[in-house]
């Protein structure tokens, strides 16, 4: 068994998003290195962190393949990525979509997380620059 988890992202930032975010998405999608970009873990150092978004290529577990796209636009950046992140990365992942969410144009649906062996996913929601997840049900089933 492995504990690796789905993750895509569909959303577009807001052109007023700061340099250091940019840096920092950069880094995790692979285009600039860390001493390039000026991107920092949380405690201000690399340290253990690592591109969370950089994978290309077919992927190992979900199928598919691992992509990380990021596009200026007329109204700000588009982001789009389908990568596979191990359990040990979720509190990373979560401080990146938070980032995202904050600084995303996009309200709504942002993307989702998957345990690899689930059918269904968690929706990654932007509500007013608060990341949300929501737990689906599987067709069929009702919740209380």
């Amino acid at each position: 068994m492995s504990d690796v988890y789905a993750v895509d992202f569909a959303l577009d930032l807001k052109a007023s998003v700061p340099s250091s975010v940019l840096a920092d998405l950069r880094w995790h999608l692979g285009i600039e290195a860390a001493g390039e970009s000026g991107a920092q873990g949380p405690d201000g150092e690399m340290g253990d962190v690592v591109p969370l978004l950089a994978a290309r290529g077919p992927a190992a577990r979900i199928g598919g393949v691992l992509v990380g796209e990021f596009a200026r636009t007329a109204g700000g950046w588009s982001l789009t990525a389908r990568q596979e992140v191990h359990a040990e990365l979720l509190p990373e992942l979560d401080s990146l979509a938070e980032r995202l969410a904050w600084n995303s144009s996009t309200e709504g649906v942002i993307g989702h997380i998957r345990f690899y062996e689930e059918d269904v996913p968690d929706l990654l929601i932007n509500r007013s620059g608060r990341l949300v997840k929501t737990a689906l049900a599987p067709a069929g089933t009702t919740t209380a």
